[in-house]
């Protein structure tokens, strides 16, 4: 579960040009309790430092000298496997909008800048980034369970390395941080309904 603290430590880049925009969303979001905030001016640095930090977001403004936002992206892509950029665009063109979508941002925030929108962009965006991090490293974890599993062929229990049968629900919430929730497959309602006429569902 995502908690506020989670999202306050999360690790968060400004990339822009004019240090003094990037000065002022540091101050934004460091008044908002954000705790890991730094900047560049240098965008042929963010790979490098992604790379490094792993950043929960990255606040990328477009119109840069040298590489611009768009360039960063496309670099981005490279070093993120799964293809997910946390990056929040920041643009005084509307027209760029949705160029930026398209190009792999996860959302946008406008020049001249407003408070509660950066604090809310921002907010969402880690959420959501932390979300997904949280599933792929479910994820991983349950292909850890690999190899030969002796599953028995009446009750379904799992033999576990010591010998001993476990339901699945047991077993895989041993070996990952898999929760479960419990229902009946369309198969297994439409059997039991078969065994049991009249009864209420």
């Amino acid at each position: 579960m995502i908690t506020p603290t989670d999202i306050l430590k999360a690790r968060i880049l400004i990339v822009d040009d004019d240090q003094s925009d990037a000065f002022l969303l540091e101050r934004i979001l460091g008044g908002a309790g954000y705790t890991s905030v730094s900047s560049t001016t240098n965008p042929v640095e963010v790979c490098e430092l992604h790379r490094v930090n792993r950043y929960g977001l990255i606040l990328l403004d477009l119109l840069m000298p040298g590489m611009d936002g768009f360039e960063v992206m496309e670099k981005l892509k490279e070093i993120e496997p799964e293809g997910y950029l946390p990056v929040l665009v920041i643009t005084a063109q509307p027209d760029h909008k949705l160029r930026a979508l398209r190009a792999g941002a996860k959302d946008f925030i406008s020049k001249p800048f407003e408070l509660a929108e950066v604090l809310a962009r921002a907010h969402n965006m880690l959420e959501v980034r932390l979300l997904v991090a949280g599933l792929q490293e479910a994820l991983e974890k349950v292909k850890l369970l690999s190899g030969l599993l002796p599953i028995c062929a009446w009750c379904k229990k799992i033999r576990d390395d010591q010998g001993y049968w476990n339901a699945i629900e047991h077993y895989i919430s041993q070996h990952s941080e898999a929760e479960f929730t419990h229902g009946i497959c369309p198969d297994c309602r439409k059997k039991y309904d078969e065994e049991n006429p009249g009864r209420n569902r």
